[in-house]
């Protein structure tokens, strides 16, 4: 085996080097895992999705994400001028005579934007399908993240404004005056556990911190955002200036509170709840695919109806000792056929341990499908699809749906790490695509050639004519990034599904 990689080595290098074209890949005869019965009836041997089959000569659907994306920041800076008219509208100009004045309008002005942020990354947090179709989910991750930090900087910002406004009014010390307000205040102890709350999820937030800790730890922290909503709900209509008499303001704040809660409540619950009592899931085969990775079948009712595509993710919780108070989310590794789903995992950790010795029969409580990693974002009449690791889950389900002349580019450290090798390159001759293995490990120079602009060149002549989707660690997805957009392929044909949470 190692010789054999040894070889693909020395071919690819050659081929840098010069203008030879780079070795091709081999065909292998399909071996399909046949799934086993299920309380719906006998599955059948793998076969392609039974979802919409782009070509060459298809009519392209408008790829509207960029159109939704503007018209949901419009609403967000409307909506935020809006609440902060409603300190306008309350504070005469000739109210702002003195220092403590100024300090403390800075404060609540602060302390309402603070306010609009929160409920903003709460809605972001809803998992309402019209958000994630307008922005995006890696542009809503973005704006999810960056959001946060500037939530807590005008938290931070809304006390110091405040304390050190009311202390130079009253002549106190700031810690005397945190004091007084503290404890004579109403709803300010809240507001101060609150405070703490955010602070810790920012530090969360840190890439340095993100990247150790588990994924269950980062994401049960989170659910503590729904109290910050709460503590700070009573706090703001019980001391805001603004908003403890009826108005404009206060109705307006009552309504962007309603709205937010009514998404999270369709989102997180009804949802949810109503897709499972539909379709009830359930495992019907676990399957090995190569050293440390698996694929789990599900079975179910009127899985057509799930409108799922190849690309997207569920958050899949497994309702077993040991899985059922967590939930993932796992994209679909093979386009929906109306009659199964597959997931493929990478078994890191204790949960996706746990996950390969699930037995047939096991209930299966979904949430989805999310995402719009899908065919029909894109705008060019090819593609090319960049894998690497475990990333090739999507990237394979989205082969299925894409037409002929795709480029698959699979990056893997050797041989027998490669997963559905065989449905790639069956699929592949099928669709007339090509399959590209990189192999080798992180340090070797090699591989890294090949996502040069040169190496691309070499393999996607026209790549700059493609849509692009990529997945895979978050080292490879940045470097092909920075290839593509050196490349001057638009940001518009660029769709990622990077491993991050």
């Amino acid at each position: 085996m190692r010789q054999r990689e040894r070889e693909i080595s020395e071919q690819w290098l050659a081929a840098l080097r010069t203008d030879n074209p780079l070795p091709a890949v081999q065909t292998a005869e399909p071996h399909w895992h046949t799934a086993l019965d299920t309380p719906t009836g006998a599955l059948p041997a793998f076969r392609p999705g039974t979802a919409a089959v782009l070509n060459e000569q298809s009519r392209l659907t408008p790829n509207n994400a960029g159109n939704g994306r503007v018209l949901v920041v419009i609403l967000f800076w409307f909506a935020l001028a809006a609440s902060v008219e409603v300190w306008w509208l309350d504070t005469p100009a000739r109210s702002l005579t003195s220092i403590s004045e100024v300090l403390i309008a800075i404060g609540r002005v602060t302390g309402m934007v603070a306010g609009f942020i929160l409920l903003a990354q709460v809605l972001m947090m809803s998992r309402v399908g019209w958000l994630e179709r307008w922005m995006g989910s890696h542009a809503l991750l973005v704006w999810h993240r960056e959001l946060g930090g500037f939530l807590v900087l005008a938290v931070l910002a809304h006390m110091a404004f405040i304390i050190v406004g009311y202390a130079q009014d009253t002549g106190s010390s700031v810690v005397k005056e945190t004091w007084s307000i503290l404890t004579t205040t109403k709803d300010m102890i809240s507001a101060f556990v609150a405070t703490g709350i955010l602070v810790a999820i920012g530090l969360l937030a840190l890439r340095t911190i993100r990247r150790i800790i588990p994924y269950e730890i980062w994401y049960y922290l989170h659910l503590t955002s729904y109290l910050v909503l709460l503590l700070s709900y009573g706090h703001q209509f019980a001391d805001g200036q603004e908003l403890t008499e009826a108005g404009f303001g206060r109705w307006y704040w009552i309504s962007l509170y309603v709205f937010v809660l009514g998404c999270l409540a369709w989102g997180r619950v009804l949802s949810p709840v109503a897709l499972n009592l539909r379709h009830r899931l359930r495992v019907t085969e676990v399957v090995s695919e190569a050293p440390g990775m698996v694929s789990i079948y599900i079975g179910g009712r009127r899985l057509t109806d799930l409108r799922a595509r190849a690309g997207q993710y569920f958050r899949w919780r497994f309702l077993t000792s040991g899985c059922w108070w967590q939930a993932h989310p796992f994209s679909l590794s093979a386009a929906p056929n109306g009659q199964w789903l597959r997931l493929t995992v990478k078994v890191v950790g204790n949960h996706t341990g746990d996950l390969q010795h699930l037995e047939p029969g096991v209930r299966v409580f979904a949430e989805g499908p999310s995402g719009v990693f899908t065919a029909d974002r894109r705008s060019q009449p090819r593609a090319l699809l960049i894998a690497g690791g475990s990333g090739i889950a999507p990237i394979r389900a989205l082969l299925e749906e894409l037409p002929a002349g795709t480029v698959v580019i699979y990056r893997a450290g050797t041989e027998d790490e490669l997963v559905f090798r065989e449905e790639l390159e069956w699929l592949a001759r099928e669709r007339g695509a090509q399959v590209w293995y990189v192999l080798g490990r992180r340090d070797d120079p090699w591989p890294k050639r090949v996502f040069t602009q040169r190496g691309m060149r070499q393999l996607v002549p026209d790549v700059r004519r493609r849509d692009v989707y990529l997945c895979g660690p978050e080292g490879l997805v940045a470097t092909s990034v920075k290839t593509l957009r050196r490349m001057r392929v638009p940001r518009r044909q660029i769709h990622l599904d990077p491993f991050e949470f």
